[in-house]
Formats: structure tokens, C-alpha cells, sequence
């Protein structure tokens, strides 16, 4: 009988005792049985790591490594997968709760896939659901056209179980983005992706989460950028992308980077928007929104940065 390829878990905590060993509890009672669990705790102050003791002390499966010093999210990240010894890696967050088939049926899904993601169930930060999941607001997308990660991401870190492999093309990390758009953005480059419409996750919303999908529901939302400063973002993202060397459509890519750098220097700039009518089959694939919707935002974007400036010193 073939031997079950082992699969790492990579975990990243910082200050998170308050739900990690519900967590835990959820990962070393899989129903898939080849696995490690690798820990990087980055400086936490609280109980995080006396509990990540407890729990490697009982789990020989689990290894707990401790930064010197701290290195922020996007380092710890990379840190913890380049630990990884599996021919697989899933990323787990420290405050969500797995379901315990979950790396049985992503191992079962991902065949020639470079990665595959699932379906997740918000619930609050105290647990109770929300009566709510990830595609009920977006479309999960399966495929290989990049073009679809462009502007808009489906996919959340957590849901993610990868081939190794993938990190030999999307290390190292821009600081700047999130880890789960990029490596969206290199598979569908690589390869192709493919999604479980399952709820494998309960996924923990935070009112004070960078992550938090709902944010936009938000009041006072202190994350909240200005126009201007969406636009210039949009514009380092998508130079982040043309810079790849492995994209499918370097043309493309470049088309629209450059449309978008026009944009940031311009009052007004009709070719972003025909770009984005021509391709808006993909580039809008995500969004569940409606076609006048679309149409909508595909007009807002005539309207260069020193256009944006003039109304907002009004």
C-alpha cells in the first residue's frame, strides 16, 4: 500500500492564547493521520507558547519554534513554510476552528491541482455563528487564468492546502500584500487551483483583524483607506505582478499595469476602463455583484489620481 504523503501544518502565532488550544484541538484530531504541525511564535507576551508547550509535549507531531525577535506577520509566515517538511503544507491560522476531515478531503481534492481551497463559515469572535460563509458574499473561482486575481481574491490563507513546490516560485513575500492573494495570483500562473464547496473552516471574524473579511460592515473603520491611496495600492500590486517571470500573459499583465500607472499620473484614463470591459468576464469573476454594478465600477475608473485630488481638497 502507497504510504500516505505527510503533510505540514504551518501555523504562525502572535499573542493569540485565547483560542489557540481550540485550535490545537482541531488539528491533532484529524482524520488524516501523516501529518506535522510547525509552530513559529512570533514574541508572544501572553500564554501563547506555555500552551504550545503543553500541547508538543502531548503531540510529538508538533514543533514549536521561537523568534529571537519579531519578525511581523508576512516574515513569520515565510519563516514557518520554509520549515515545512511535507510534500504538502496547509496554513492554519491560531483562532479558527478546523473540521477534522478537513486535510483528508483536501489531500482526496488537490490531484494535479497546485493548490486547493474550500468553502468557510464566519462565525464571531465569540463563537456563535453568523449564519454566513465566504461564498455567500463571493465567487470561489477553479481554474488558471491569473487575470481572475488580478483585482478582486477569493481565497483565504487558512483554506489553503498547497504542493510545496509552489514556494520555489512565490518566495520571497512582498510585505506590502496579502500572503493568500500572491500565492492565488503564482498558482493560477503555474498551474491550476480548485476549491471543496464544503465549509471546512469556522472561520473567526475580529472587529480589529487586518484580515477580517467583513470589514467593509464595519463602522469607524480605522483600516479604511482614502481613494487616492486605493489607487496607488492597486498600482504597486499590479507592478508586483508584471514583475513575476513565470506569468501566462505577460502582455497582459503588462497592459494593465501600465493602464493603471497611467491612471495614478492622469486626470482621466479611458484605457484602464476598455481594459477592464474587454476582460470583465474574468477580471470581475469574483465579485458577486450585478452587471450594472460592473459597469458602474469599470466608469469609476476613468478617473485619474490628480482628478481624485482635486475633489477630495474640496
Amino acid at each position: 500500500m502507497k504510504q500516505a504523503p505527510l503533510v505540514s501544518i504551518a501555523l504562525c502565532t502572535y499573542n493569540g492564547a485565547k483560542y489557540l488550544a481550540d485550535q490545537l484541538d482541531t488539528l491533532v484530531n484529524q482524520t488524516y493521520k501523516t501529518f506535522e504541525i510547525v509552530v513559529v511564535d512570533d514574541c508572544s507576551t501572553d500564554s501563547t507558547v506555555q500552551i504550545l508547550n503543553d500541547y508538543a509535549s502531548r503531540y510529538p507531531q508538533i514543533t514549536v519554534y521561537k523568534n529571537e525577535s519579531n519578525l511581523g506577520f508576512t516574515s513569520n509566515f515565510e519563516k514557518a513554510v520554509k520549515l515545512c517538511n511535507g510534500e504538502f503544507i496547509a496554513l492554519c491560522d491560531q483562532d479558527d476552528l478546523w473540521d477534522l476531515q478537513k486535510i483528508e478531503l483536501q489531500v482526496d481534492a488537490i490531484k494535479n491541482n497546485v493548490f486547493v481551497y474550500h468553502d468557510s463559515e464566519f462565525i464571531y469572535e465569540d463563537g456563535s455563528a453568523m449564519n454566513k460563509k465566504v461564498s455567500d458574499i463571493m465567487n470561489l473561482y477553479r481554474g488558471g487564468e491569473p487575470e481572475v486575481f488580478l483585482f478582486f481574491n477569493c481565497v483565504s490563507g487558512h483554506s489553503i492546502l498547497m504542493k510545496k513546490e509552489l514556494l520555489t516560485d512565490a518566495l520571497p513575500l512582498k510585505q506590502s500584500y496579502f500572503h493568500d492573494w500572491w500565492l492565488a495570483y503564482v498558482a493560477t500562473n503555474v498551474g491550476t487551483i480548485d476549491f471543496i464547496p464544503q465549509c471546512l473552516v469556522k472561520y473567526r471574524q475580529h472587529d480589529s483583524s487586518d484580515t477580517n473579511i467583513l470589514r467593509q460592515q464595519r463602522k469607524n473603520d480605522k483600516h479604511k483607506l482614502s481613494s487616492v491611496q486605493k489607487i496607488e495600492r492597486i498600482e504597486q500590486w499590479l507592478a508586483y505582478c508584471s514583475a513575476f517571470p513565470k506569468n501566462k500573459d505577460q502582455q497582459l499583465i503588462d497592459s494593465f499595469y501600465k493602464a493603471y500607472k497611467k491612471r495614478v499620473q492622469s486626470y482621466l484614463s479611458f484605457e484602464l476602463s476598455a481594459l477592464l470591459f474587454k476582460y470583465r468576464k474574468t477580471i470581475f469573476y469574483i465579485r458577486k455583484k450585478s452587471k450594472l454594478n460592473r459597469l458602474n465600477y469599470i466608469y469609476s475608473q476613468v478617473w485619474g489620481v490628480k482628478t481624485k485630488k482635486i475633489f477630495s481638497q474640496q
